[in-house]
């Protein structure tokens, strides 16, 4: 099996990745940053042991020493990036050592979200993040390196939790919704999300190509979701309607990150750019090519919500 690089192997995605690709049986390694002593962070300490528990070898080094990417690069076949939207740029470094070492079979890029080459015109906030991941695209290419490019759409869990509030107790009985709560969008569980990637990684009919994560059964609009809910624990909820043009106010008004946070969820769950085109003949949709994968679907994971609280869902805009 092809040895493994997942970069910022302990982030919100990535450690997702770094178990799916020992559970594939991977050789698997993780690229973590180096911690100062003010920064020691219980929660990554323990994501940190999990990894170790798991056979995962753990590989400390950052994105700004080249010498210890190029080092870290020669023990692998295939590297992953997870690194959050604030280090985005910083794949340009990884692009630049990968291209050095010249030994890595497939480079996957941090996205993992919207099909960026096919978003236009989003809220600026947005838009510049979609932007950049456009500039990582290009790079690869230019640099001759074997790819696959992933767009993942939303992450279930994380949206279940922002609306829903399914761990607090006594849950809120308000549910905000954005625009008309019509708009459909496409929610796949993290688990999901990550066991794809690890098979996109290894399937040679998936170099150089881009593969959309879009089964049918996730292909939900917000309405839908609350009303599951409402239907599965027998509650009403009261919907709390901020309009399209309040999401653009806030858009211009609030500080970073929050503005970027109300952006994408313009983008998703108004401007409908996860579900705004059909698939074509060039894409690959990864329900279709791993059809023997039992995905999650809306309606399970509601379930699981019933009989346990999730965990608490944080990412990084």
């Amino acid at each position: 099996m092809n040895r493994i690089l997942i970069v910022e192997g302990t982030g919100y995605l990535g450690k997702y990745l770094a178990k799916a690709s020992v559970s594939q049986g991977c050789p698997t390694f993780v690229l973590v940053r180096p911690a100062k002593v003010a920064d020691v962070d219980s929660s990554k300490e323990k994501i940190l042991q999990e990894l170790k528990d798991n056979g995962i070898h753990i590989l400390t080094g950052s994105l700004d020493d080249h010498n210890n990417l190029v080092e870290a690069i020669k023990q692998v076949d295939i590297v992953i990036s997870a690194v959050a939207i604030p280090q985005h740029l910083d794949q340009f470094n990884l692009i630049r050592a990968i291209k050095e070492v010249g030994n890595i079979k497939r480079f996957i890029p941090s996205e993992f979200g919207n099909e960026v080459d096919r978003v236009e015109n989003a809220l600026p906030p947005f838009q510049r993040v979609c932007d950049t991941k456009k500039k990582i695209r290009r790079a690869i290419e230019e640099a001759g390196i074997s790819y696959s490019f992933i767009s993942a759409n939303s992450f279930m869990a994380y949206f279940v939790d922002y609306f829903l509030h399914p761990r607090k107790k006594p849950e809120p009985m308000d549910v905000v919704i954005y625009g008309d709560g019509l708009t459909k969008a496409v929610l796949n569980l993290e688990d999901d999300i990550a066991a794809f990637t690890i098979r996109v990684a290894n399937d040679p009919r998936t170099m150089n190509k881009l593969v959309i994560y879009r089964p049918a059964e996730n292909v939900m609009s917000q309405s839908e979701l609350v009303s599951l809910w409402e239907r599965k624990t027998g509650r009403t909820l009261h919907r709390v309607y901020l309009p399209e043009t309040e999401m653009v106010r806030l858009s211009q008004t609030l500080p970073h990150p929050d503005n970027v946070r109300i952006s994408v969820l313009h983008n998703i769950f108004v401007k409908g750019e996860q579900t705004s085109f059909e698939l074509g003949y060039e894409d690959l949709e990864a329900s279709e090519l791993y059809g023997d994968y039992k995905y999650t679907t809306v309606d399970e994971f509601l379930d699981t919500c019933l009989l346990s609280e999730p965990e608490t869902k944080l990412t990084s805009f």
